[in-house]
């Protein structure tokens, strides 16, 4: 079923991105406007038909401006994707990755070495992220995604995934949104510094709006929406990487795994690596 539903979703996908290399106009812009200028202005002498070949399990219609407007995809990925072909992933339209390394202050992911590692063969630019828990302190927490991320040239910036966790066995803690702020700054500073890059903040809209993220500073915006475009979930809102599913089909990955978006065409996608990578 699982591969049927990849061949289908597959070959829309790439349909998709023709289509929309056929239809967008105007000119080329820069990776830190605005979603809704972003969208609008991708020129088509910036978009290559070699569209990702990247299927969906449960694949949305979009409306208005679709991911598949967008020329470079990526994933993120922990141990739950096991092992990756990652030359062929790459192959199939894979242009970066994410990769779980931390969460917490005492756990580190079993996969995150020889995913790090086998990007790096593949030459697929990719960063580490942190999986952010309420219930140790954030100094705690960045010494801790320091002490197992590589400080390697060419790496993207740490990211910082943010969502509640009501559900966790041993942390259902929420605080209130001023005591995030104030640890999530905290985190994000310490990071930075270590690393001299701006971080990346991975965020849900539920968490995004009840905590007020966008008055974070030195923070680029990675935002979760898989119904619609993130000017619909977050209005006025810039973003430079948008998750766009949980449910993707990636030739190279066993199983679903996230798909993920840059905000520019594939001339701001140098730009921003050679300006933000290590």
């Amino acid at each position: 079923m699982m591969k049927r539903t990849w061949n289908r979703a597959a070959v829309g996908f790439a349909l998709a991105a023709l289509a929309a290399l056929a239809g967008c106009g105007g000119g080329s812009h820069s990776y830190h406007r605005s979603a809704t200028s972003t969208s609008a202005a991708i020129s088509s002498s910036a978009i290559t038909a070699a569209a990702p070949m990247f299927g969906d399990a449960d694949p949305v219609e979009w409306k208005g401006h679709a991911p598949q407007a967008y020329p470079v995809h990526g994933i993120d990925v922990s141990r739950y994707q096991g092992n990756i072909d990652w030359p062929t992933a790459r192959a199939y339209g894979v242009s970066f990755a994410f990769i779980k390394a931390t969460e917490g202050a005492d756990h580190a992911d079993s996969s995150f070495s020889s995913h790090w590692y086998g990007a790096t063969l593949a030459g697929v630019p990719h960063g580490a992220y942190h999986f952010y828990y309420f219930c140790r302190s954030a100094e705690e927490q960045a010494n801790w995604f320091i002490a197992n991320v590589p400080k390697e040239r060419g790496a993207l910036p740490p990211v910082l995934d943010l969502e509640w966790n009501a559900g966790s066995r041993t942390c259902p803690y929420r605080p209130d949104s001023e005591t995030v702020l104030s640890e999530v700054q905290t985190f994000l500073n310490i990071v930075g510094r270590h690393y001299d890059q701006q971080p990346i903040v991975y965020t849900t809209p539920d968490f995004w709006q009840h905590n007020q993220l966008w008055r974070l500073h030195g923070a680029q915006p990675w935002l979760r929406s898989v119904a619609a475009h993130p000017s619909e979930r977050y209005p006025g809102e810039e973003w430079t990487f948008w998750q766009y599913s949980g449910t993707g089909l990636v030739p190279g990955v066993a199983g679903q795994v996230d798909l993920n978006t840059f905000a520019g065409s594939r001339r701001d996608w140098s730009a921003w690596v050679a300006d933000q990578a290590l």
